[in-house]
């Protein structure tokens, strides 16, 4: 392993804190390095607070070795003026002698502009070091951006016989109560959280983090027809909730019911939810939405728990084209984790 890739590991490490709490942005870790020392480091922390390269430099002990040092920035520094002040400027600035990338940023915004700044500031650049870890790492931005839509997690628990909910859709308990803290610690990484018709008639769930200390997502509710009972859970106002229809558009404090075309299709959801910088969704399911993503091809991972439980009929869990990446056991429940062999090219 090069100096180099050893220092962009730690930059990954730092960036990885910042997981659930940055989206729209990007999670980005950042190490100043003197004289094989590391004197500072510092990470995306909140989305609209301070970036990781200022965080970095605020952390120095002393600031003057700062145009003696090496920075190793995951991601490329920003080049424009969002919520922060473009981090490419701040670095020529303090006069660093070398930044060392790891990845380019595709966002239109920056995309080679922070690197041109620092270059023609005459600082030497360094890129590409651990270029598809840094990618791996921010996969939901890099979807959202070159995708243009979130980047999608198909999650769902099936029995050991192969069912995902019995006839009259009644699904508890399939999965122990581990794999289901788990859960919802994954809810409370990603932006938003969606089910069908269905699963809230039958389930009336919460989709929230009441086993896990963290933020809730979004709540996305699919009720082509309005149908579904407004005394449900997901009509309650306790966290922000989209309901598609082909009825009406509404918005009450925290809940909107957004009108799309009839017969519309996932893709359209997503094409509002990326219009909503929405970066990242899990769908919970049931069996019907989960498989009209499979469908139309529209997922990018897929978590699955297989519980000790059996159900002899029932209703069918989906089947994926899939490439596994993870096996683990839960408590005896199986969890694979999985991407889509179809849609690989992030």
């Amino acid at each position: 392993m090069s100096q180099d890739e050893k220092y962009m590991l730690r930059a990954l490490e730092l960036a990885l804190l910042g997981l659930g709490s940055v989206s729209p942005n990007p999670m980005v870790g950042c190490v100043i390095v003197h004289k094989d020392e590391i004197i500072g480091e510092g990470y995306h922390e909140e989305y609209g607070q301070a970036h990781a390269e200022p965080n970095a430099i605020s952390s120095l002990k002393n600031p003057e070795l700062l145009p003696f040092s090496t920075v190793y920035v995951t991601l490329e520094p920003c080049a424009h003026w969002g919520k922060t002040a473009p981090c490419a400027n701040l670095l020529v600035e303090k006069k660093v002698r070398k930044v060392v990338i790891g990845t380019v940023d595709t966002n239109p915004l920056v995309g080679g502009k922070g690197i041109q700044i620092l270059k023609d500031a005459g600082i030497e650049v360094v890129t590409g070091v651990l270029d598809k870890k840094v990618r791996e790492q921010n996969k939901r931005f890099f979807t959202f951006m070159e995708k243009k839509r979130p980047y999608v997690i198909l999650k769902w628990a099936q029995t050991k016989d192969g069912f995902i909910a019995r006839e009259n859709y009644d699904s508890k308990w399939i999965s122990n109560p581990y794999s289901r803290q788990l859960v919802h610690r994954w809810r409370s990484e990603e932006d938003a959280i969606m089910v069908g018709t269905l699963t809230a008639k039958y389930d009336n769930p919460q989709l929230n983090v009441r086993e896990w200390v963290a933020k809730n997502p979004i709540r996305i509710v699919v009720d082509r027809k309005l149908t579904l009972d407004p005394g449900l859970h997901l009509f309650d106002q306790s966290q922000s909730t989209l309901c598609y229809n082909q009825v009406k558009t509404q918005k009450a404090d925290n809940l909107e019911h957004v009108k799309l075309p009839e017969g519309f299709n996932i893709g359209e959801i997503l094409e509002d939810l990326y219009e909503r910088k929405i970066q990242s969704l899990i769908v919970e399911g049931g069996a019907q939405l989960l498989n009209k993503f499979i469908q139309e091809n529209l997922w990018d991972e897929a978590r699955v728990f297989t519980g000790q439980v059996q159900f002899g009929s029932g209703i069918p869990a989906p089947q994926l084209n899939r490439i596994q990446i993870e096996d683990l056991d839960i408590m005896k429940d199986k969890l694979i984790i999985s991407r889509n062999s179809l849609n690989l090219d992030i």
